[in-house]
């Protein structure tokens, strides 16, 4: 029995029972699950050392970027220079012809002494200033101006009628009333001297008388005093020593020019002039003359047109017919018909204003010059 209770030398000992291993390592596992809770719960507890964290406003200026720099590209290296061949310069352009419808005036020029062929009724003598100046028909530009050619050629030959007394039937018109006027116009000339009267009137009432006095020179007329007549006289005198034409109306005075004419002798003188050398004066072709009024003085220029047939009270006439149109505000347009039959004066002469009165004058009758009504 003892032998049955205790083990024998070196026999195997006895198995432990499974209970206590199973405690042993429940207890481990506890105790290692306590450990790491009161770790836990301790660094749970602990204060934190990390510092608070704060804002910190800032204010942050922008620079604009600066403009980009623009580099300027660098001119091309010059070209090696090239000799050229300079371009011929284009021929000058031929000069624009005048125009045809109007001649243009041609300045007067002082020519040598004109032989002065009166009828023979009178012998001329004397000296005086040349004749105006012919306006021939306009040339192209190329050719010499008109006072060079005008200078080159031969005195102009005036050729005076006698004396005479003209009367005329006239009809006219002033503002919108017609009217039927008479004329006269009286000549007077010795060969050294003339005296002329042109007359318009109605009934026995004279409206209007020009008045023309002077000497006759180697040039024809050359008036020394010109009046004009209506209800008061006003008169132009030519001062040929000192070149001026002086105004009784205190009108400054003008220059007087070679050949100057007053408005009455000026029909006169046009037809001395186709007198002495008709062939002179051709068609489309201008005479220009200073012309003197009471208050100025102009250069007229009259168109030479053809020959006309007129029918007139003192019978039928060819005439040549000049014109003077207006050039400026209130200037006259002057229509002459001047007869070669008649020694070249005026058969019918018309005058018309700027506002369109008129007096349209017409030969009637042809008497002596002093001779009776």
């Amino acid at each position: 029995m003892t032998s049955a209770l205790l083990p024998s030398l070196g026999a195997a000992p006895p198995e432990r029972p499974p209970w206590r291993t199973l405690a042993t390592v429940a207890a481990v596992v506890v105790a290692v699950h306590l450990a790491l809770l009161g770790w836990v719960s301790g660094a749970m507890r602990r204060p934190s050392t990390a510092p608070a964290e704060t804002f910190i406003t800032r204010t942050i200026v922008v620079t604009p970027p600066a403009p980009p720099v623009v580099e300027t590209p660098k001119p091309p290296p010059p070209k090696p220079a090239v000799a050229q061949t300079p371009k011929p310069k284009p021929p000058p352009r031929p000069a624009p012809r005048a125009p045809v419808a109007e001649p243009q005036p041609v300045p007067m020029v002082e020519a040598p002494a004109a032989a002065v062929e009166p009828d023979s009724t009178a012998t001329a003598t004397g000296s005086g200033d040349a004749g105006p100046a012919q306006a021939s028909a306009p040339e192209p530009a190329a050719s010499a101006p008109p006072a060079a050619s005008a200078a080159t050629e031969p005195p102009a030959t005036a050729k005076l009628p006698g004396s005479v007394r003209l009367k005329f039937s006239a009809t006219g018109q002033l503002g919108s009333a017609p009217m039927n006027l008479f004329g006269e116009l009286e000549w007077k000339q010795d060969g050294q001297a003339y005296d002329a009267r042109l007359s318009m009137g109605a009934l026995f009432v004279t409206l209007r008388s020009q008045h023309s006095q002077g000497t006759i020179g180697p040039g024809g007329i050359e008036p020394t005093r010109f009046s004009d007549s209506r209800k008061a006289e006003v008169a132009s005198h030519f001062v040929r020593d000192k070149g001026q034409v002086v105004f009784s109306n205190n009108t400054p005075p003008v220059a007087l020019m070679p050949g100057a004419q007053d408005r009455l002798s000026v029909m006169l003188q046009l037809g001395a002039l186709m007198a002495g050398d008709p062939a002179r004066y051709t068609t489309d072709g201008a005479i220009a003359i200073q012309t003197v009024g009471t208050r100025d003085a102009d250069l007229w220029i009259f168109k030479i047109g053809e020959e006309e047939q007129l029918h007139l009270p003192a019978g039928d006439f060819v005439a040549r017919k000049l014109t003077r149109n207006a050039r400026k505000p209130y200037d006259d347009t002057v229509e002459l018909w001047l007869a070669p039959a008649l020694g070249y004066l005026p058969v019918r002469f018309k005058l018309t204003q700027a506002n369109g009165d008129f007096a349209d004058m017409r030969l009637r009758e042809q008497l002596p010059a002093g001779g009776p009504n």
